[in-house]
């Protein structure tokens, strides 16, 4: 590290901080004016609104914005370097652009970290929080997940059917499980209820009846009256599903919710294969921004530090609305996950190795 170097990579990281900043503070103000009457409506506290609420949804805005704030900020320092002839008289000295990239891509790296460790841990963990907080005061029936007639596998040869879920004390009422052999039934096991006791899995089967086939034999257990205490596959979080639930898990969570998932033979698991690949490909793109960044802004053009800002900041908008694209059609399966999720990166990667080898040296 030179001193050219620690020259460049303090005004990077200043600048990030600084539109961090100033972005918070907008985002914040916009979202308050937008539910200071829930606030006021609601029974939520003081505390929980400044140190529950309002910290997670910066984090939140962090984690969505990371990329676009890493390419305003080398934009924006990196034109007033060209604009005062900086830039030019570092290549005047022999420095050539490969090497005035090193204090970029170190200052990216040290960002694309950061967000790293926020996409996969700290930023789903105040999800969770914010959107609890959220759940109890604003819209408690946020909740998708069906309560009546509930069909689901317990894993590829086994599924159950719920007629009726109660989610206040974690009951079921009129209770079927099957189990089969060579796409054969050779286990049937039904209840009037079924009452969740607690982990690992266990739960209260009463007025039940199990039947087993053996080719053209079958046996019959009737326990009429009777309560079984049993083990199934399944938990009172299977019944409950949020429309932001891939948000709020970290990734521990989520590869074991997407591993539970295959082990039961359940497919449609495309919208959580994404959150757990768009995880690792943003902090990638923190990189390609930034090489974008400091290809457009490194020329000296007429109008400035506004050209480059405008089109930095038309790029970003770009960059968020094919990401916001391929999370549809990685959800919908229009494309293949990895794909789908990684298509904003492979873009805007031709786009970086387009602009560097027309960039000025």
């Amino acid at each position: 590290m030179k001193l050219l170097d620690w020259y460049i990579l303090k005004k990077f990281l200043s600048t990030f901080f600084f539109t961090v900043l100033i972005f918070t503070m907008i985002t914040v103000i916009i979202d308050f004016s937008e539910k200071v009457e829930k606030f006021i409506e609601s029974d939520i506290t003081k505390s929980e609104i400044i140190f529950g609420y309002f910290p997670n949804f910066i984090i939140f805005i962090y984690g969505l914005l990371f990329p676009l704030f890493t390419l305003i900020a080398v934009v924006f320092f990196t034109s007033r370097l060209a604009n005062n002839s900086e830039i030019l008289s570092i290549f005047n000295a022999g420095v050539s652009f490969r090497r005035l990239l090193r204090p970029y891509l170190i200052g990216a790296v040290f960002i694309a970290i950061i967000h790293a460790l926020g996409s996969h841990y700290f930023i789903p963990e105040g999800t969770k929080t914010r959107l609890e907080l959220e759940r109890k005061y604003f819209d408690p029936n946020r909740d998708q997940g069906k309560q009546r007639n509930i069909h689901m596998f317990l894993d590829p040869d086994t599924k159950a059917y719920v007629n009726f879920w109660r989610k206040r004390d974690s009951t079921i009422r009129g209770f079927r499980l099957e189990r089969f052999a060579n796409h054969e039934l050779v286990y049937l096991l039904k209840a009037s209820s079924a009452e969740w006791l607690g982990p690992p899995d266990k739960w209260r089967l009463v007025n039940y009846e199990i039947r087993t086939f053996d080719g053209l034999k079958e046996t019959i257990v009737s326990g009429q009256g009777e309560q079984m205490d049993t083990v199934l596959s399944m938990q009172p979080a299977d019944f409950i599903e949020y429309k932001e639930q891939h948000e709020m898990m970290n990734t521990f969570e989520l590869s074991s919710y997407i591993q539970k998932q295959r082990a039961r033979g359940v497919g449609n698991t495309a919208k959580y294969e994404a959150e757990l690949w768009r995880r690792t490909a943003e902090p990638i793109t923190v990189l390609i921004l930034t090489l974008i960044g400091v290809a457009i802004a490194a020329r000296k053009v007429r109008g400035g530090l506004g050209i480059h800002l405008a089109v930095g900041i038309l790029l970003g908008a770009l960059f968020l609305i094919l990401s916001r694209f391929s999370s549809v059609f990685a959800a919908g399966n229009a494309l293949p996950v990895v794909l789908s999720v990684w298509m904003p990166n492979l873009f805007f990667g031709a786009i970086a190795i387009l602009l560097i080898a027309k960039a000025q040296k």
